[in-house]
């Protein structure tokens, strides 16, 4: 084609629509900058658009949602807006993309309004319309709305689309509506792994993690393939659980699927995933099974080697802590903060008090960190816990860092196990100074004034908790029967099978009292 085969203005409507194209590419670079105005791609769309308003064509239809969906491409939303506002027509499909635009980048509010400007302007929304809108509503919890839109969903009978139903899902889980989640799943003749992967979210989030089990495996049993998401949104409810028979059981789908097998460096999810099932192994006391999988995990950063550390500290492995840490450097992989806090928690549930110190003077000159007010206090808590409270005590009131109410606890604690009175009213009267209301400080306080018999002090101390109604929040009990945890707390009244077992109770106290038993509350 020539220049002289067509007219000026041909010409012109050419090069501009090869821009467009240009404009459409979607690159890596794109993705990485999206949302930022100084990007090179929002440039050009810029130069296009300065260019169609020299010719004179910033209001025609085509080359007006062209620029819009190419500003919506790069998160340009006030650009998009713009020319968004001075088309003269706009079809459903540009209405759908500004409400997607906004949902996308978490403005909720404006998404919304561009939905009502839409109903203003009498376009008819469509099934893609609704699924945005319900995004926006789930973004804010707006119940009273999201319930409009669901009648407005059954009159035009879009709930049999699937992206509907998902949004919906998710919308009424954010608003705590669990029994409609699940209704409207119901109901759903078509499921996809979006729909499982919401439900199971609406019940973790809600914190029903049995329920959030049962689901994942009604979703197994249906055919349905876990994903990623899937993974993670499952494996917090078996930390909470505590079962480590349902971390096996998520383990074991992860190597069926490949989940979380690549040995690419790049590929950050699977790290991310590995290294929450490795938590989870960590926090059901399974070490033996978090090596495992350590060992077997291609690509470990650094919190791989923390979680490690923190879990040998954490059950009494401290020299296994220690080791990992040697290993952990010799590997070229550099320490950060949170490795220092398991090493030092580390050398103070054994005891080893010299490494500690050691350690703590090492940070700044030999790996370059300066050690935070979470370092000192485990060092306090350290020298606290073997005895040796002058030291803690001159560590309080001559480190760098101000000191906080948790590093006087700390001291308080150990004050209270090696029954110092002095040092324990100096640390009680500066935490009662730091945290006034604190519930802790007063359980700390008696139970330090208990331990050395000042029983009166004791009964002053729980009376001003009675006084200032501070409550201490109750401790709890758990038990596995049947490969379900059951969660008790004093006077709980609150399981299911509560009555049944206070009568079993009953029937163990009732002989106990025949032979001269007496019950404390």
């Amino acid at each position: 084609m020539t220049l002289g085969a067509q007219s000026q203005e041909e010409h012109r409507v050419y090069v501009l629509s090869a821009s467009f194209c240009l404009c459409e590419r979607e690159t890596a670079l794109s993705t990485m900058l999206n949302g930022r105005k100084g990007c090179p791609e929002v440039l050009e769309v810029k130069k296009i658009h300065g260019l169609s308003f020299k010719f004179g064509l910033e209001v025609d239809e085509f080359i007006g949602s062209a620029l819009v969906n190419c500003y919506l491409k790069f998160g340009a939303m006030n650009e998009a807006y713009e020319v968004f506002d001075e088309l003269p027509v706009r079809d459903v499909v540009l209405w759908n993309a500004m409400i997607n635009g906004y949902v996308h980048i978490g403005e909720f509010r404006m998404a919304l309004a561009v939905f009502h400007r839409m109903n203003e302007d009498k376009a008819v929304p469509n099934n893609f319309t609704v699924t945005g809108v319900v995004s926006a509503l789930a973004m804010g919890a707006d119940l009273d709305n999201g319930l409009v839109i669901h009648g407005f969903v059954i009159k035009k009978g879009y709930e049999s689309f699937l992206a509907v139903s998902n949004a919906l899902i998710d919308m009424y889980g954010k608003c705590k509506c669990i029994d409609s989640a699940v209704w409207i799943f119901g109901l759903m003749v078509e499921r996809d792994i979006f729909s499982w992967n919401t439900l199971l979210s609406v019940h973790e989030l809600s914190g029903d993690h049995h329920r959030t089990m049962d689901i994942f495996r009604q979703m197994l049993s249906a055919g349905g393939r876990p994903d990623l998401v899937t993974i993670v949104t499952v494996l917090p409810a078996c930390s909470h659980l505590g079962a480590l028979m349902h971390v096996k059981e998520i383990h074991r789908y992860m190597i069926l699927y490949g989940i979380g097998s690549t040995g690419d460096e790049k590929d950050f999810n699977n790290i991310l995933v590995n290294n929450a099932l490795l938590d989870i192994y960590v926090k059901c006391g399974s070490m033996m099974y978090a090596y495992k999988l350590f060992g077997k995990m291609n690509v470990r950063d650094v919190a791989s080697w923390n979680i490690m550390i923190m879990g040998y500290g954490m059950h009494g492995h401290g020299n296994e802590a220690l080791l990992m840490f040697d290993s952990m450097c010799a590997e070229g992989i550099k320490p950060d903060e949170v490795t220092f806090i398991g090493v030092l928690s580390a050398c103070s549930h054994v005891g080893l008090v010299s490494h500690g110190c050691e350690y703590l003077s090492q940070m700044d000159s030999v790996y370059g960190l300066v050690p935070t007010i979470e370092h000192y206090v485990c060092v306090i808590d350290m020298l606290g816990r073997a005895g040796q409270l002058d030291e803690a005590y001159e560590l309080l009131v001559t480190m760098p860092i101000e000191c906080n109410a948790v590093a006087w606890r700390a001291f308080l604690a150990a004050c209270t196990l090696h029954g110092n009175a002095y040092l324990a009213e100096v640390a009680s009267k500066n935490i009662f100074e730091l945290e006034p209301e604190h519930c802790g400080n007063y359980v700390l306080t008696s139970n330090a004034y208990g331990a050395i018999g000042r029983y009166e002090e004791v009964s002053d101390v729980r009376l001003t908790m009675r006084e200032q109604n501070i409550k201490k929040k109750p401790g709890y009990s758990w038990i596995k029967v049947n490969n379900s945890v059951h969660v008790f707390v004093t006077c709980d009244c609150d399981h299911p099978e509560a009555n049944s077992v206070y009568t079993s109770l009953d029937s163990l106290i009732a002989p106990l009292r025949e032979h001269g038993y007496v019950l404390t509350i």
